[in-house]
């Protein structure tokens, strides 16, 4: 009853929205990391990205007016992770934050000596766990024209899958039938040989930051595994296999 009731909800939604077939038309035109998608998975991309729409509160920042075209492309790329999930992986938390550019967060970090320091450090996105997720426009609207293996907007919302069950640590709720053991392992000896890898100055390819932690392993990956595949899966293809079954696409086939 209950799940009748809420494809009922969500049908509703999807058939009053006030989007035209125009301006959807426009934004996956503009972005060709959709350009691989069939007609089933674009109209289903679609009806995702209007329920985010509809559940989030998109907002500016810094005085930037956050226009209808920028929330069809954050939105589209957001929901290519959960193309074949649900829109309920994003749910309980409520707004997406833009900034025209990068922005600044301060932290306190506490060093060897027990003394607690304030730091600033310039982001262009930041996920916030029962929080916003927020962005940079000019590094959002760049993601997805560009296909180099680099996404913020993917990045950050791969971020809330991963919070799905707690904080983002490189292991998100895993659905039934997959093996932790398996993700766990695969995903330790990559971070592994990653770290190595950085230390010899060699990262295939793959953004640097994916060696701050498991999490922003994860994350970064997830980039390269929608944008550019085939790098994941030539130098970590059991990670690939196991991206496959979370995300449950296969983005080189």
């Amino acid at each position: 009853m209950f799940s009748a009731l809420r494809r009922w909800r969500r049908r509703r939604i999807i058939n009053k929205s006030v989007i035209s077939d125009e301006a959807w038309q426009d934004a996956f035109a503009a972005l060709p990391l959709l350009e691989r998608l069939d007609s089933r998975e674009r109209e289903k991309l679609q009806e995702l990205a209007t329920l985010l729409l509809h559940e989030k509160h998109f907002s500016g920042a810094h005085g930037l007016e956050v226009t209808e075209p920028m929330q069809l492309l954050i939105a589209l790329q957001a929901c290519l992770p959960i193309l074949n999930l649900d829109i309920d992986w994003y749910r309980n938390w409520h707004s997406v934050i833009i900034y025209p550019e990068g922005f600044a967060a301060e932290s306190t970090v506490i060093d060897d000596a027990g003394i607690t320091h304030k730091v600033r450090r310039a982001l262009s996105g930041e996920a916030w766990e029962g929080g916003p997720v927020i962005l940079s426009w000019i590094d959002s609207l760049h993601a997805g024209q560009v296909v180099d293996g680099v996404n913020l907007v993917i990045h950050e919302f791969v971020h809330k899958l991963d919070m799905r069950n707690g904080n983002a640590n490189g292991f998100p709720p895993l659905h039934a039938g997959m093996d932790r053991n398996a993700w766990t392992g695969t995903f330790s000896a990559a971070f592994e040989d990653f770290q190595q890898r950085l230390f010899d100055g060699e990262t295939a390819g793959i953004d640097p930051y994916a060696g701050h932690s498991p999490a922003e392993f994860l994350a970064v990956l997830s980039e390269v595994f929608f944008e550019r595949p085939e790098l994941v899966h030539d130098l970590y293809p059991d990670v690939y296999s196991q991206m496959v079954l979370f995300f449950r696409q296969d983005p080189m086939r």
